[in-house]
């Protein structure tokens, strides 16, 4: 088990490359990919607008055409500066979700979104990113030293702080994302599986502890809900009940776009956002998700491929914690509309209706793109 190595095979160095030597190493594949699950999220936001108000299609394109100029600017930037610049991003990541805990707007109590101008940001997606710069740049640092503990519970250390700021925001679906990331990177840095195991257990006996002092009355009854076999669909079972209904209507071609009973007759609640995939699988069917999962699979194969083909451990575990964290969004989001996970409130990634999420997805992307045409093996 470790970071991926092979011969190098027709390894340059960017300085010596012609610019357009050096961009024959696009990966067109993978923004295709990426382009075409943003084109799904567009048209499930267009069938939303329907019955919420064209805000949500509006808003989505205009959030898509941030994403593009983002991703554009991440591509032309050197990654590599980014591990020495590494420390600065932590604070900034810090600074973020401190401000939000501030500042920031919310339902209920909460504290998620900070709104700049007429946009409202949620820093904790952008602070995903970050973390996953971070963990790279420390792991890689330390690349053959992972048999020990120490380096590992610094890498537990460096992902406490923000975790516990999301936390209490609080927003659990995200603070899961920031574990899943550091396993993941971990996994693929090369690390002790026996510290690994380790780690894990201790996570396990922290429940307890997150469960009386971390965790809100909301949160709880949606977990407990999970794990109750007969939840109340008027209650706290709603939402999963309503969306179960409207995967399971939608048979194998669905309903077609814009016919969805659930969708348009406004049942299904966070229908744009936590549920996308309900009103997908409702107006698109079985063949619609189908399609989906598919693009999720090649895009997480050109993600690694992009992290095989890097010269430094940095771009290797860069690329496997941008898979990390895109895996699990993807397989919690879907688990939890159909029932096999708690609901957690995790976006679809690219799909969900929501600005940050599909920004901070457009930033790792680009960054992935700027490892293929600076630091590259060989066409893959």
């Amino acid at each position: 088990m470790g970071v991926i190595r092979t011969q190098p095979a027709r390894v340059t160095d960017w300085a010596t490359k012609s610019v357009g030597a050096a961009w024959r190493f696009y990966d067109l594949q993978l923004t295709t990919y990426a382009g075409l699950l943003v084109a799904i999220g567009l048209v499930m936001a267009y069938t939303n607008s329907l019955e919420g108000g064209a805000t949500t299609f509006s808003r989505g394109l205009m959030w898509a055409a941030i994403a593009v100029a983002v991703f554009i600017v991440a591509t032309a930037f050197d990654y590599r500066w980014l591990k020495t610049l590494a420390w600065p991003i932590y604070g900034i990541q810090l600074g973020l979700l401190i401000a939000t805990l501030a500042i920031g707007d919310g339902v209920g109590g909460s504290a998620r979104w900070v709104s700049i101008g007429p946009l409202a940001f949620q820093f904790s997606e952008i602070a995903k990113i970050l973390m996953i710069v971070v963990l790279a740049s420390y792991l890689s640092s330390r690349e053959g030293r992972l048999d020990s503990p120490f380096p590992i519970i610094g890498a537990c250390l460096l992902v406490g702080p923000p975790l516990l700021l999301v936390m209490l925001q609080p927003d659990l679906g995200t603070s899961l994302v920031f574990g899943a990331i550091l396993a993941g990177m971990l996994w693929m840095s090369g690390a002790s599986l026996r510290w690994l195991t380790a780690l894990a257990a201790a996570g396990i006996a922290m429940v307890p502890i997150a469960w009386t002092y971390l965790l809100r009355d909301y949160q709880k009854a949606r977990l407990s809900a999970f794990l109750d076999a007969n939840p109340d669909i008027q209650g706290a079972g709603f939402q999963l009940h309503q969306a179960q209904i409207a995967v399971g209507s939608g048979g194998f071609f669905g309903k077609g776009l814009t016919n969805g009973t659930q969708t348009q007759g406004d049942l299904l609640p966070v229908q744009a956002t936590d549920f996308v995939f309900a009103t997908l699988s409702e107006e698109l069917g079985f063949i619609g998700a189908i399609v989906l999962f598919a693009l999720f699979v090649l895009l997480l194969w050109r993600i690694l491929a992009a992290g095989w083909k890097s010269r430094d451990s940095f771009g290797t575990l860069f690329a496997g914690g941008v898979a990390a964290m895109i895996l699990f969004q993807l397989i919690v989001n879907v688990g939890m509309v159909l029932g096999v996970m708690p609901i957690t409130g995790i976006p679809l990634p690219f799909v969900t209706h929501g600005g940050a999420s599909l920004v901070s997805m457009a930033a790792g992307l680009g960054i992935l793109q700027s490892i293929n045409v600076r630091q590259t093996r060989a066409a893959w």
